[in-house]
């Protein structure tokens, strides 16, 4: 009887352990559909893929320096979901927020979509829910496994302490 109950137990944490890796994949495919429709959909709107999976499509050329970790970035930005419903942005929007890139506690989409803006320049992110707010969301803000996209201006740049 011992054995059959650790059998039937390690069945279940098998069983278990396989749904959530298919229903993983099966989110990834339909946010990786998500973001290939929404780009579709654009028409000649060409999007840039990095590697870590942001896209990014530079709107207005900046002519400034592009922050690095530890800079200080005062930035402009809008953030929304593909159906183009806004869940934040800069307050005031008159006033550029303060972002310290390279801070985890931001969306690692945001970090490295700056490191490729310079200093007076506009971009738009379109950030997967693994470089975003990932499989958790944010509570009452985003849900899940959710792209965004993020609207960017980089005003000015603050170089770190000791550069």
């Amino acid at each position: 009887m011992r054995g059959f109950k650790i059998l039937s137990l390690l069945f279940l944490i098998f069983n278990v352990i396989t749904t959530g890796c298919e229903t993983d994949n099966a989110q990834e495919k339909y946010e990786r559909q998500q973001i290939s429709d929404f780009i579709k959909a654009l028409g000649d709107t060409t999007y840039v893929l990095y590697p870590s999976g942001l896209y990014y499509y530079e709107i207005v050329a900046g002519t400034g320096i592009s922050p690095v970790d530890g800079d200080t970035a005062y930035i402009k930005y809008h953030t929304m979901f593909l159906d183009y419903v806004w869940f934040d942005f800069n307050k005031p929007p008159s006033v550029p927020y303060k972002w310290v890139v390279g801070i985890d506690a931001y969306p690692k989409g945001i970090n490295e979509g700056l490191k490729l803006i310079r200093a007076g320049g506009k971009a738009k992110l379109l950030i997967p829910s693994s470089l975003a707010y990932g499989f958790v969301g944010l509570p009452n803000t985003v849900p899940g496994s959710t792209p965004v996209l993020c609207y960017i201006e980089l005003v000015s740049v603050k170089t770190g302490p000791g550069k």
